[in-house]
Parts: structure tokens; sequence; C-alpha cells
């Protein structure tokens, strides 16, 4: 892959090289020693801007306001209380309204004009003129290439574009889908209908209940007859209890229900153990208290699940590797070399309504109660099921936005999937909702003169529902950019599906996260916060299934989260609870009447949802030290290791953990010093801005500008009014004997000395920050699905999206028993952890 470069960045990546098993950053400084010294004061002047945002004219729209003192503080409270005002409910509204009322599944012509209405949006919001040509280029070609890489070093204004990947991806053809019981002479004695009904009450539904079959993105076509097997939610520990009660898979069809796991390790499970094919379907046991037999009306007459409703969904191996299968590791352009894939099923499935499945558990299975229960029950006729899919190369369409900031080669990454499995007005349009309502905010705050202080990138993400296709393509596409650039992704997908405010994301982002949500206004109830929502729970009681409720019990709304390249990063929603309306998940049924209905009326949660996005945003942008906590993520290291301990069932098997502990408890040490020097480290940079004052001599003056003008991107009149401002009290320095060289040399105090000594500190320091995450990744991957690097968070070998603490070691002790596995994890886990507790050392 090609290594990008950015002009600007190597002399302050020259700084701090890294130790072995981090990520290395390049360490060449062409340029000679005054450029060096007009970097560092350069980026310290950009701050000084900032912090005298009264003096020039980059503001000008931010009106003044006497109230505020004039410090960066007051300065940003502004931005930001300019920012939440506006995010609206009616604009939500209408927004859902465009977009979750026609289906929009990746690849379709529908989602195509969805990303270029996307794309319009950002023109329209960011100022952004539209071109005679539309701005949409397939990846890999000069003109995609040179949109993401110039945001990071020569663009001025905002951007917006589309990249067109190709991944291979599959439909489905509703007329060669079946399944069905057979009985003597294998006659057919009953079909499943594999239909949504498609209630007149609700309209959309109504109206498109056709236009995309019921199948699983990524399932194997072909026909397969067997015995029916039921392996409740089809998890690693389902499948070992069958196996253990002496159940033969081997030509099986399995029925399992949604839940618990990734459906696609669900397919990827029984393939295993020999089974021909996989039934999933949705189980009203999961759908809490709000169930027919509690007296609720099923949708749309009621909460309660239409029994119709079915989910489609992919059925990748995800937690093998994502993103297109036949491109691992590099983008899928159009003429890319593919492979076979690895992490795509062999045998068919495909998803069933709860009124297909009741029916099957009632002819094969002992009916209901008795077949659901996980016995080991073989059916005694054959079922046939028939999965007909077309699988071809297809574009897909990831729209992208840019707003420069004043240091450019730092980047805050925002974004939302935009595809629908059909309308998908929770997922994922709720999440583009509030999207959108971010883009409305963060464009009002640049037409009124506000530049971010980091760059901004907003990616419209395409094919999610696949396999996190769109996303990934553009990260193996920009692997080295992001490495270099990026310093935090905010992810949202589904803002609003139910009642509960819940959040994933990196440790180090923990605090941030709850100290925007106490910012923000709880949705529905003035004496609350967004964080308070945490606890918030639905409007409908009653008895539940005793299973579902043990696992709710165990279930936490904080997890960690990772993305492959060792980013920061963030995801969050309103989730449903047991007593929430049942969110009809990636069927007809996920409607913009269910979501005004039941989900959010009023739409309230969006606008809470964009407000905390917003808010993530600015404070990862606009902070002078990035707003990450490396010592929550260290501390947090220790349960990592307890939960390992308490999952192993031969402790036989454990390793020596004591020099683990020992390294994570030296990480600990550095973080906390890391911490203390974040604090100086700002304390002196403002203290240096406040001394500079004066400045007579024009001739250094002249070349700062022209350097920052072509390296920062600060327009002609901002740079004009610098003269007057910041570079005053430069004039006492030029007209002395002392030359550049001997101001950079210089060990004597003085306001230059002080001004870039600080800079320093606080580059260096935010390099230390953004360089933690990284520190986990491994070159050589975590063992059989090495596309996944990061020793400290991944998706769970067996759960799919859900995340393993250290599961490189996790799985050694869990999965595999083996010893000897176990004490390479731990030892390598170990080095990469005290190579990072050094790079932290101040």
């Amino acid at each position: 892959m090609i290594t990008e470069k950015s002009e600007n960045a190597g002399f302050y990546q020259e700084l701090l090289p890294h130790p072995p098993g981090l990520v290395h950053v390049r360490r060449n400084s062409r340029g000679p020693v005054f450029r060096k010294f007009l970097v560092l004061g350069s980026f310290a002047l950009i701050f000084f801007l900032l912090y005298k945002a009264h003096y020039i004219s980059c503001f000008v729209g931010l009106k003044k306001d006497r109230k505020y003192s004039e410090s960066y503080d007051s300065y940003i409270k502004r931005i930001e209380e300019g920012y939440l005002a506006v995010p609206s409910t009616e604009s939500a509204l209408a927004a859902s309204r465009d977009y979750a009322t026609h289906p929009h599944l990746a690849g379709a012509v529908e989602d195509f004009q969805d990303a270029k209405d996307i794309l319009v949006l950002f023109q329209s919001e960011f100022g952004i003129p539209t071109p005679d040509t539309e701005p949409i280029y397939p990846a890999g070609s000069p003109e995609s290439r040179e949109a993401t890489l110039s945001t990071s070093s020569k663009l001025s204004k905002p951007a917006a574009w589309v990249d067109i990947y190709y991944p291979v991806m599959n439909t489905g053809n509703a007329d060669g889908m079946v399944v069905e019981l057979l009985g003597e002479s294998d006659q057919s004695i009953w079909k499943a209908d594999l239909l949504e009904d498609g209630d007149p009450r609700d309209e959309t539904a109504a109206k498109y209940k056709h236009s995309v079959p019921p199948f699983h993105g990524f399932s194997a076509a072909g026909e397969a007859v067997g015995q029916l097997v039921y392996a409740n939610y089809g998890t690693h520990d389902d499948y070992e209890k069958l196996v253990a009660a002496g159940v033969d898979l081997t030509g099986k069809i399995v029925l399992a229900r949604y839940g618990a796991n990734f459906r696609g390790l669900k397919v990827q499970g029984a393939e295993a153990r020999g089974a021909v094919g996989v039934l999933i379907y949705s189980d009203p046991r999961d759908d809490g208290s709000v169930i027919v037999e509690n007296g609720y009306e099923p949708y749309p007459a009621g909460p309660a699940r239409n029994p119709t409703s079915i989910q489609r969904g992919s059925v990748m191996y995800l937690s093998v590797y994502a993103g297109d299968p036949t491109t691992p590791g590099y983008p899928a352009y159009e003429n890319a070399t593919r492979v076979n894939e690895t992490n795509i099923p062999n045998i068919p499935s495909l998803p069933l309504s709860w009124a297909n499945a009741k029916r099957l558990f009632e002819e094969e299975l002992g009916g209901v109660p008795e077949g659901t229960k996980l016995n080991g029950r073989v059916g005694s006729r054959k079922v046939r099921m028939v999965n007909d899919v077309d699988t071809k190369v297809t574009p897909i369409w990831n729209t992208m936005a840019a707003i420069p900031g004043h240091i450019k080669d730092e980047v805050v990454l925002l974004g939302c999937h935009r595809d629908a499995w059909v309308m998908g007005a929770a997922d994922p349009t709720s999440g583009t909702v509030s999207l959108h309502e971010v883009v409305r905010g963060l464009g009002a705050l640049y037409k009124r003169g506000w530049k971010p202080l980091r760059t901004i990138v907003i990616a419209s993400w395409d094919a999610e529902e696949y396999g996190l296709i769109g996303s990934t393509e553009w990260g193996e596409d920009f692997a080295d950019w992001i490495q270099e650039h990026v310093v935090s992704y905010v992810n949202v997908d589904v803002s609003v599906s139910g009642s509960r405010w819940e959040t994933s994301a990196s440790p180090s982002l923990a605090h941030l996260i709850q100290r925007s949500a106490q910012d923000v206004p709880h949705p529905t109830d003035a004496r609350k916060t967004l964080w308070d929502a945490h606890f918030d729970v639905g409007p409908y009681e009653g008895p539940m299934d005793a299973e579902f409720a043990r696992m709710w019990d165990t279930k936490t709304s904080n997890e960690p989260r990772n993305w492959p390249s060792g980013i920061g990063n963030s995801d969050q929603g309103f989730g449903g609870t047991p007593t929430d309306a049942p969110y009809h998940y990636h069927s007809i049924y996920d409607s913009q009447m269910w979501q005004e209905v039941y989900a959010d009326p009023g739409f309230y949660k969006h606008v809470a949802v964009a407000q905390h996005l917003g808010l993530l945003t600015l404070r990862l942008t606009d902070s002078i030290i990035l707003p990450l906590n490396t010592t929550q993520y260290a501390l947090e290291l220790d349960s990592y290791v307890d939960t390992v301990i308490e999952s192993t069932y031969r402790e036989e098997i454990l390793p020596d953990l004591f020099p683990l502990r020992r390294a994570i408890a030296k990480l600990q040490d550095a973080s906390f010093k890391l911490d203390e020097e974040k604090v100086s480290a700002e304390k002196a940079f403002l203290k240096a801005l406040k001394k500079i004052g004066r400045v007579r001599d024009p001739r250094i003056v002249r070349r700062i500008i022209q350097w920052i003008k072509e390296h920062l991107g600060i327009g002609a009149q901002e740079v004009q009014d610098l003269k007057f401002g910041a570079f005053k009290w430069m004039s006492s320095v030029t007209e002395s004997r002392f030359s550049e060289m001997d101001i950079w040399k210089s060990r004597g105090k003085g306001p230059l000395y002080d001004f870039v000594r600080a800079a320093k500190r606080v580059r260096v320091a935010n390099q230390k920050l953004v360089a933690f995450e990284r520190g986990f990744l491994s070159e050589d991957g975590i063992k059989d699905r090495e596309w996944y690097r990061h020793l400290g968070v991944a998706p769970g070998k067996h759960l799919g999206y859900a995340p393993t603490t250290l599961p490189g070691l996790t799985e050694a002790i869990v999965y595999e028993e083996d010893r000897e596995l176990a004490e390479h994890e731990a030892a390598r886990l170990t080095t990469l952890i005290e190579n990072l507790a050094d790079f932290l050392e101040v």
C-alpha cells in the first residue's frame, strides 16, 4: 500500500520516535532549522489566534458578548452553545420522513440517490459550490485519492465528494426461496410463505413489502434437505451442549433464534459441526414484557411484535474479517485482484418469521414451549430449504465531507452508515437523521465564521449491513493516512430504537462521553440530563421469559469498543429495554410509523443524540489538549485480566500473569505522569500566549504569514490582521543582533523561547495520547483471524459484533485450552504494554 505523506507532519513526528511494537511514523525532516522554528511557532500562533479570538476576523459573525471573558474557554463555550441551539425536532422529523419512507438496500438505485442527497446536504450546509461535474469518483482514482489525502494538507475550504467501491455482494430472489416440510415420498405437506404481511395500517410497510425479499447477506446459494434440530441461540455453548447430549448435527437443518450472538456465527457454528442448512427466526420470548400473552396487541394495532416480521441481515463470519470478502486487507477497487472468500458460509441459510417458526415447532419439535427447550430433540420428518441469491460485484457509495482545521494534520472522523435492509427508520435512518442535525449545526457555526482547530471528516458509509463494507474498504484504502492523522472516530448507527441511552467506546473516551452527556438535556425530562437516560425504561410492563430476564440482567450498556486501525472511537443510541415496544429489526416494520408512534414520538431523542454527537466532535476538535483519558484505559486493563481469570475453566491452563500485571502497573504509572504533563503543558501554553505583545519588523512577519497561508490554510484577510496582533512582539527580537538560529538555540528565557517550547509540549502530549490506542496493535494479529490486530479489544470469536477484551489471551485459555499458546499470548501482551509505557514516559 502506498505510504501517504503530509508535507507539514515530519518535524513534529520526529520529536517522538516510537518504540518497537508501536506503529511507526515518519522521522525525516527535510527543511532547515528555520523551517522547524516556523512549524512550531506557527502551531503556537494558531492557538494564540483562538485564545485572542476578539482580535481577529476569522471569528467575525460569532458576535461578541461582554458577559463572557475573552478567554479560549469562553470562546469554546459560545461555540458549543451556538451548536446546541441548532438541532431541532422539526428538522429531524422532516429528514426522517425523507430518508425512511423508501427502501435503500446497499448497491440499489435508491441507495445511490440517497448518497447524492447526502452530498447535496454537505454542499448546502458547508457552503460548497456545486461543481459542473458531480464529484463522484471511483475508489483508487487520482480524484478519489486526492479528495481524502488533501484534507490533512492543502485543503483550505470545505469539500464533499463520493467514493465508489466495488465489493462482491448478493441479493435475494423471492420466487426461488423455499422452506417446506416433507412427508412420505418427499412430498411437500406444508410450505412457509416467507413473506411479511404488510399491514395497510402502516402505509410504507404495505407499499414496500415485496421490495427486498427476506434473505441473508452473503448466504450460500443452494438446496438443503434434512431433519430439524433446535439450537436455541446457536451460540458456541449451545452447540457444545447439543454435542455433549449426543446430538449429531451432520446432515441436519438447524433452527435457531436471533439474539445473544451475531447471526453469521450461528451459521458458522452449524457448518463447523456438519449441518447442511440453518433457519433463524425472531422469538417473542426475547421481546420482554411486550407480548401478546400479556395482553398487548401486535403491531400496527399495538406495541407487540408483528408475528410475520422477518429479520434480514448479513451472515458474514464477521469475527474472521470484515469488509468485502474477496479483498481482505486491501480496498475493493473495480479492477482489484480478488481471492476466494474465507469469511462467508458454504451452507444456505434463511430468515423466518415467528409465525413460520411456530409452525415448525408444532409440526416437528413437540410444539411450544416444549420444542423451544434445548433438549436435543430431532424432527421425525425432513425439511427442505432453497436459498436463491444472485452474487456479483456491486458498486457502493461512501459520501464524504471535510472541514479543514487550523491544524490540518490532526483529523476527527465522524460517521454513520446509510444503507438499510428495507426502510430502516431506526437502523440506520435514525442515525442518519442525527448526523443530519450535526451537519446542520456544524454548518451554522462555519457560516458564522467558526473554523475548527482540527480538521473534521464526515462519512455516510455504505454497505455496512452486509459486513461493515463501506467503512472497511475506505479504512483499507487509506490505512497509512488514518494511522498518521486520525485522532478519534465518533460513530452513530441506530440513534433511536427504544428508551435507554447506551454507549460503547474506547475507555479513553469514557469521561468525555459522560461529561458531554451531562451537558445535554434529557430528551423528555427537563429535570435530568442525557446521562440520566442510561437508566430509562419503556412504558409497557408485565412478566417475561426467565432466560431472557437473566440475559438482560447481565447486559452492560457501556462496552469497550475498538476500530481495527487502533483509533479511539465511540458509538451511541437509545436502545430497547424489556418494557419497550419490540424493535422490528431489519423488517419492513422498521418503519417511519413505528418510529413516530413507539420509538420516539416528537423526535426528542434524535435531537438529544445529535446534540451529544456534536459536543463530542467539537470537544475532540477544539480542545488544545486532546480529551483522551489514557489512565482510565490503563486502569481498566486490570479488570480485563480479572475477566480472563474468572472465565477460566481449568486453572492449570492459566499462565503466569504476574509479568503482565507488572507491565500494566508500569503503564498506569506512566499514564498518571502524562496526566500531570497534560495539565502542566496546557497551563504553560496559555501562559506563554499572554506574553505576546509587540512586533515592528515586517521581514519575519511576511515569511511566517506566507508559510501559514500555504500550509495551514488561513485566508489572506485573516493573516493581514495578524500583523497587528500576534506578530507585533517579534520586532524587538528581529531588530536585535540575534538570528533565527540564535533564537532557536537560545537557552535563555523570553517570549519566543517560552512560546515555542510550550507549543512543542502540547504537540508531544497529544502525540502520546493518540498513540496510546495504537500501542495495542500487533503486526501478527489475533490467531486464526489475523485481520484483527488490536490485542486489547476485538470482536469476540464466538460473538461477532460484541467485544472480547484481551482477545488473544482470552481465546487461548477459554476456547483453545492451550497453556503454551496462553503463555505466548501473555508474553506478547506484556511486551506491547511495556513498550507503550516506555513511550508514554515524560
